[in-house]
């Protein structure tokens, strides 16, 4: 009986065992025709990497045992972020996972991955996306075939060529990476940058998508027109088109070329603008402006100079080198066949060419008559030969003195060659003319006075001093010596060598300058003004009288004394 009993619950216990056995092979060998969506376990912020969904799920022992093979919609979840694709193998167990197929990868509203493959590995999260990505963050588009995305660092890495696309311009690279925190992209090795107008070539380059300011941090083209700007530290805005330069940055606009340690430049408007040792060159006009302020407007071919300023024109095989507080550069008629330039120099000009040297406080140049205008105290000197007046012109051909036109109060010395004597010639007007940068010929008009020394041309020895005052002069010169004089009619003294009279030995304005006389190129920026009462004084020119009608219908002439009733 108990034999019997003990047989029949071993028969049901083996029924059972059958039983579970039935239902385990039905279970492995149905589960996987079926549709499947796993609810994710544990909480979103456990660190797994979470598969949300997919339409199949199966395993394959032999070619892959570690993986789970997705197939249809799948999609994963972690940390904030979230993965779909067509298919993938799930590596439950090191929290990673391949991707196949029309991969998406989304991080919260503002982040977009797109690739045709990704492997994610949840514990260090680290995207490897491949072939056909595409990164979107906000307005800023990344195209390339290899990404390595880390959102802990938020930073994607491309290594095989990559480009880069916002609302202002388009970068591409052999290699950069773009943070998706700061919004700073670095690209290096080829870097092409290009806007509306501008194209930019670099080696490296970091650009700020959320200010559209590219950084160069090497060796920089930027082209825009005519416009070119070489820079080895600088930041350019793609939506402004300005650029701030460092480090002895260039800037060349045509013949134009401005070099400094700060550039302003904005490439729109056509101005630049240079702090500290600047040096703004123009190759047609052949001269150089140095100093430590410029401003330059192409648009209207305006330019100042300030602050140490020198202008150097190198037009001739001799440089003429000036220095004055400022220069202003006034451009007319610009970009026509008739265009010309004026340029304004004031407070303390000095100038210095071999030849040729000048001072005065002020100065105008115009190129359509290549005139130089000198005010308030100018001075020439040529060689041995010093001109003074109120105002002296100047006329340049090819940069060479041709003509030089003293206005009032004109007083021309010649100093001598042993030093001591000196001839002189005063009166309102005087007109110099020069042949090969020397004075050839020197005509007087007006209350001329006149000292000049006779000489011995056998000896080189003085003669005589010839003192004379006449209406109209002309002098004759031939290298730097007096030849031939003339005068319509005149009156004067002629003095043996050693019977000139103390007082008669000079004009009543004669002074010789040669304490304020640049001595050089670099002597230019020492000021040496006249000493006191030396200084030309201004002398009142006559009124026309006024006509004025009397109360009882007289004539009369206000201001002579004269009063006709």
């Amino acid at each position: 009986m108990i034999k019997r009993l003990m047989l029949k619950i071993s028969l049901y216990e083996h029924r059972i065992t059958v039983k579970v056995i039935l239902c385990l092979l039905l279970y492995v060998c149905v589960t996987p025709s079926f549709s499947q969506e796993r609810v994710a376990r544990g909480t979103a912020d456990d660190g797994r990497v979470h598969l949300v969904h997919t339409d199949k799920l199966s395993f394959d022992q032999y070619k892959n045992p570690e993986a789970q093979i997705l197939n249809g919609n799948v999609a994963f979840y972690h940390q904030g972020a979230e993965l779909y694709c067509d298919s993938a193998h799930f590596y439950e167990k090191s929290n990673s996972f391949e991707a196949f197929g029309d991969v998406r990868m989304f991080q919260g509203d503002t982040l977009s991955l797109f690739s045709d493959y990704a492997f994610y590995d949840g514990n260090e999260q680290m995207a490897q996306v491949r072939y056909d990505v595409v990164l979107k963050h906000r307005e800023t588009t990344l195209y390339t075939d290899s990404l390595n995305y880390d959102r802990i660092l938020n930073v994607g890495y491309f290594f095989d060529g990559g480009r880069l696309v916002d609302n202002t311009a388009e970068l591409t690279s052999d290699w950069g990476e773009y943070n998706t925190s700061t919004k700073i992209a670095i690209f290096n090795y080829d870097v092409r940058l290009k806007d509306n107008q501008s194209v930019l070539l670099s080696d490296t380059l970091h650009y700020n998508t959320a200010l559209s300011e590219a950084h160069v941090v090497g060796p920089s083209n930027l082209t825009s027109g005519s416009s070119h700007i070489y820079s080895e530290d600088g930041y350019y805005n793609t939506k402004t088109e300005k650029a701030r330069l460092y480090s002895r940055s260039v800037v060349r606009d045509g013949a134009k070329v401005i070099v400094a340690d700060t550039l302003l430049h904005d490439v729109k408007a056509g101005t630049s603008e240079g702090f500290v040792n600047v040096e703004y060159n123009d190759t047609v006009n052949q001269n150089i402006f140095k100093c430590d302020y410029f401003w330059y407007d192409d648009s209207i071919g305006y330019a100042m100079a300030t602050r140490k300023a020198l202008a150097i024109d190198y037009s001739q095989g001799d440089s003429l080198f000036m220095h004055a507080d400022t220069f202003k550069i006034f451009t007319y008629n610009i970009r026509t066949d008739s265009v010309y330039r004026i340029v304004h120099a004031y407070n303390k000009v000095r100038a210095y060419r071999t030849d040729v040297q000048a001072v005065c406080d002020s100065l105008v140049f115009n190129s359509l008559d290549s005139c130089m205008t000198m005010y308030r105290d100018p001075i020439v000197w040529n060689f041995n030969q010093q001109l003074l007046g109120e105002q002296i012109k100047v006329y340049m051909n090819d940069s060479t003195i041709s003509r030089a036109h003293v206005i009032d109060q004109a007083l021309s010395i010649e100093q001598m060659f042993d030093s001591v004597h000196f001839n002189q010639v005063s009166s309102k007007e005087m007109v110099a003319f020069f042949v090969g940068g020397e004075i050839s010929e020197a005509q007087a008009n007006d209350n001329v006075m006149v000292i000049y020394h006779i000489i011995d041309d056998s000896d080189s020895s003085f003669i005589a001093q010839n003192n004379m005052e006449t209406s109209q002069l002309r002098l004759f010169l031939e290298n730097r010596k007096m030849k031939r004089i003339w005068a319509p009619r005149s009156e004067g003294v002629m003095y043996p060598m050693s019977q000139i009279p103390p007082e008669k030995k000079f004009l009543p304005n004669y002074v010789w300058f040669d304490y304020v006389r640049p001595l050089d190129k670099y002597d230019i920026f020492n000021w040496r003004g006249k000493k006191a009462g030396t200084e030309l004084k201004e002398q009142k020119r006559r009124e026309q009288p006024q006509r004025s009608i009397a109360a009882k219908g007289g004539v009369g002439i206000n201001g002579s004394g004269l009063d006709i009733k």
